[in-house]
């Protein structure tokens, strides 16, 4: 199945991914708790698929996408936002992220929104 590095700046979020995702056969490769580290474990592991948060220290997650698919322009790349970001969400979009998932999470809306953008051609 697909690995996955997963960016959150907060521990909770990151496990919250990883007991969702690892149940489905998805093996998490890494985990980068700013944007600086997200595309530093990218470089490293290069996973099928990223899940990355936008709010985070050090380095946004718009600017870690930015950062990621210059030089990788095949990564694929999920943003995480809470309600109320729809203009951070827009911006990443626009950045190159493929998708998002709002949290609080749900379980079917983070393994659907995985399973599509695996299938997308990049």
């Amino acid at each position: 199945m697909a690995t996955v590095l997963i960016a959150d700046d907060a521990s909770f979020m990151r496990q919250m991914i990883r007991e969702i995702i690892e149940p489905e056969g998805y093996e998490v490769v890494s985990e980068a708790n700013n944007g600086v580290e997200a595309v530093e474990r990218f470089e490293e592991f290069a996973p099928d698929i990223v899940t990355m948060d936008i709010v985070m220290p050090k380095q946004s997650g718009i600017d870690a996408v930015k950062d990621i698919l210059v030089r990788y322009p095949a990564a694929r790349i999920v943003m995480c936002s809470a309600l109320g970001q729809e203009t951070l969400v827009m911006e990443s979009l626009e950045a190159g992220a493929m998708d998002f998932i709002v949290k609080p999470f749900k379980p079917e809306s983070v393994l659907g929104t995985l399973e599509k953008i695996l299938e997308k051609e990049v």
